[in-house]
């Protein structure tokens, strides 16, 4: 009887309800390689969401602590995920950005408005205190499944991410947004490579990332063929000894209705 009850209360790692959510909210572009979000269908019923959020909390850091590497990833990166949505509903539609937020004295980054593992917890202790934890998962590729609500940011994925699924996912992540070329691309004029400013503010953790590359070009290397058109940048790129330039970062809210 005990061992049914444990079964019955053990966390959905599928987090379907969370899957369920972006199914209906995200609306993927053309391309395939950004996204928006109905964030007014989110505020009309924000039940769903709840309870979700509900789940998350509800795992306690000793439960955590026994799943697999991957499962762990997979609930950080959905709880970033989702808690940046409720963040935003809290004061959608007045605003135009989530900077919109924060204040001089604390970013919205930096509010501790969830609790999580059992702590208070912010969206910058999500990412810098749980995923960006030295030894925890050096895992570079986890920035390209993490959405800050903005149009700059790497898509929010039409889907959850899932333990069983999240080194496939993760590429993908990768591939689509590399492959943006409102935020990366290849200067063949000037020889360069034009990419996100994420990975100037991430640098060091490109360099010691998994899969050992030991800086950024070497990373970009491995995605030539998703980053420049044309067989000669690729080519460049490969080499990994490509220039290069960081683009403005767009802090727009990927808002459907913008």
């Amino acid at each position: 009887m005990l061992m049914s009850a444990q079964v019955a209360c053990a966390f959905d790692q599928t987090h379907r309800g969370w899957d369920e959510l972006l199914k209906h909210a995200v609306v993927v572009a053309p391309n395939g390689n950004s996204s928006r979000v109905d964030y007014a269908a989110l505020k009309r019923d924000d039940r769903a969401l709840n309870a979700y959020l509900g789940e998350l909390s509800a795992v306690t850091l000793a439960e955590f602590r026994n799943w697999p590497q991957d499962q762990q990833l997979a609930f950080l990166v959905n709880a970033y995920n989702a808690y940046t949505v409720k963040l935003v509903l809290t004061r959608y539609p007045a605003l135009n950005s989530i900077k919109d937020i924060g204040s001089i004295l604390q970013s919205p980054w930096k509010k501790e408005f969830f609790t999580l593992l059992g702590a208070r917890r912010s969206l910058d202790g999500i990412e810098h205190g749980l995923i960006r934890a030295a030894g925890a998962f050096d895992e570079p590729r986890s920035y390209f499944a993490l959405n800050c609500a903005s149009i700059g940011c790497p898509m929010l994925r039409e889907e959850a991410y899932a333990g069983a699924r999240l080194e496939s996912q993760l590429d993908s992540a990768t591939r689509r947004f590399l492959a943006d070329r409102s935020r990366n691309r290849y200067d063949a004029s000037s020889g360069s490579l034009e990419i996100s400013p994420i990975f100037d503010w991430y640098k060091a953790d490109f360099e010691k990332g998994r899969g050992g590359a030991t800086s950024v070009n070497e990373f970009l290397a491995r995605y030539a063929d998703v980053i420049a058109d044309g067989a000669a940048g690729q080519a460049l790129i490969r080499r990994a000894h490509v220039p290069l330039r960081y683009l403005d970062y767009d802090w727009a809210l990927n808002d459907i209705a913008k």
